[in-house]
């Protein structure tokens, strides 16, 4: 076994570690900050495995997009938000963990079906289409894949003006989305803290 390929296989196998771990971490941790810092490891860590493939242009948009646009609008959404109410306990919450634990097995399972029935095989260095690849995605991505594009594209539309909506929910007289008086004295009293350090 060469250099590059042990070089390769310690690559991957750090970047697969840290991409399930950071996963867990997402899910599991009750701390929202951390789990959106976490999600910027993880997409940081598939650009890895991107740069691994010989995919630097998927690589790159990963950086972009994902985790320069979307994680950050996560972050600022977070941090604009900052609300501070108490946990109500979730009615039914034993039966909502059954359902999706079943749901994440299911799919789990049906990945590793796939991946050990398929006959992976491995493309020759030779047959890689190297800086023609930006061109093939671009046809690809404006014919075949041009209706899911679109549709992401819509959603994160839709997330960003939701973080608007949430951000700016404090200072409306009216909520949004019930058409209701929004309760002045509520944002007075979370203003206190601000209002009594300045002072």
């Amino acid at each position: 076994m060469s250099i590059a390929i042990t070089t390769q296989f310690i690559c991957f196998t750090v970047l697969s570690l840290v991409v399930i771990i950071g996963a867990l971490g997402v899910v599991l941790l009750e701390s929202i900050v951390y789990s959106a810092f976490l999600l910027g490891g993880v997409f940081m860590s598939v650009a890895g495995l991107y740069l691994l493939l010989n995919a630097s242009f998927v690589a790159a948009a990963q950086v972009l997009v994902y985790v320069g646009a979307v994680n950050v609008l996560i972050i600022f959404a977070i941090m604009l938000v900052n609300k501070k109410e108490d946990l109500k306990p979730i009615s039914d919450i034993k039966s909502r963990r059954i359902i999706s634990t079943s749901i994440c097995l299911t799919l789990l399972s049906l990945l590793i079906r796939v991946d050990l029935t398929n006959a992976w095989s491995l493309s020759s260095p030779q047959n890689s289409i190297g800086e023609e690849s930006t061109i093939r995605i671009g046809e690809h991505l404006f014919s075949d894949y041009l209706l899911p594009f679109e549709v992401a594209s819509v959603l994160l539309l839709m997330a960003m003006i939701g973080a608007i909506v949430l951000a700016r929910r404090d200072v409306m007289s009216k909520d949004i989305s019930t058409g209701l008086p929004v309760d002045q004295e509520l944002i007075e009293k979370s203003y206190e803290p601000l209002l009594t350090n300045k002072n």
